[in-house]
């Protein structure tokens, strides 16, 4: 192989995460439609890619989560000082959009969250200063 096609060949290869890829069943539907897209255009470099990521998919179901409790799939209702309430739901981090409320389950939000009840307060810590949330809903949607 000459060089220049080894270099190629590495530029083909998107990078992956080194967590597991839990997806939601919503989340794992995207990615098959993400596919199907990818193979209709002949995007080779995101067909290997998104066939990997379905590959190693963890389906997390949140109908079979527990309800009392923040855990991957959860809807969680946070309010933050000065009453102001936000909504954010736990995904997979190919499923991950914050502008519309998703967020991955390896965010510093997430991480402040998993694992709390409702009236639980949490210390979110972001770069532009540490947030104190308390947990006012969780709800898991199917």
């Amino acid at each position: 192989m000459k060089e220049d096609e080894e270099v190629r060949e590495v530029g083909l290869t998107r990078l992956e995460s080194q967590h597991p890829n839990y997806v939601t069943p919503e989340g794992l539907r995207r990615l098959r439609e993400r596919l199907s897209e990818a193979e209709a255009s002949g995007a080779e470099r995101d067909i290997a890619y998104l066939r990997r990521r379905i590959e190693n998919a963890i389906v997390v179901d949140p109908a079979t989560q527990p309800w009392d409790v923040v855990a991957f799939g959860a809807t969680v209702t946070v309010e933050e000082p000065g009453d102001r309430q936000r909504v954010f739901t736990i995904v997979g981090e190919d499923q991950a959009d914050p502008t519309h409320g998703t967020i991955s389950w390896i965010s510093p939000l997430a991480a402040a969250l998993l694992g709390h009840r409702v009236g639980d307060r949490v210390l979110w810590k972001r770069p532009a200063g540490d947030l104190p949330l308390t947990i006012r809903a969780i709800e898991y949607r199917t």
